[in-house]
């Protein structure tokens, strides 16, 4: 949602560690609640390509709360300071310009 991520790849090296049957169980977890969508990708044909759907992307506003209180309360964060700071200082301009480039590639 935040970082661009669309390939299985890109997800794995990500820094979370995850595992690849746990990565695989959440995508298609995502994918029947009808949070991302999965299509093949038309670069490379062998290749997934995960995007989110409206549904996904009217998690946006919730998601900026979540990452704003981590900030706040987990001093370990993996959070962006930069992010924050834009959160911090203009949350519903950041949110409307993340939605709004999702929507995009939606089109």
């Amino acid at each position: 949602m935040f970082k661009g991520k669309h390939h299985y790849g890109e997800f794995l090296e990500a820094g979370e560690r995850i595992s690849t049957n746990i990565l695989a169980d959440k995508l298609a977890a995502l994918e029947e609640g009808g949070i991302i969508s999965k299509t093949v990708d038309p670069t490379h044909k062998s290749k997934q390509v995960y995007r989110l759907t409206s549904k996904g992307i009217d998690l946006v506003p919730v998601l900026v709360e979540m990452i704003l209180w981590s900030a706040k309360h987990d001093h370990q964060t993996a959070t962006d300071p930069n992010f924050v700071l834009r959160a911090k200082h203009d949350k519903e301009g950041m949110i409307r310009e993340i939605m709004n480039h999702l929507e995009e590639e939606l089109s």
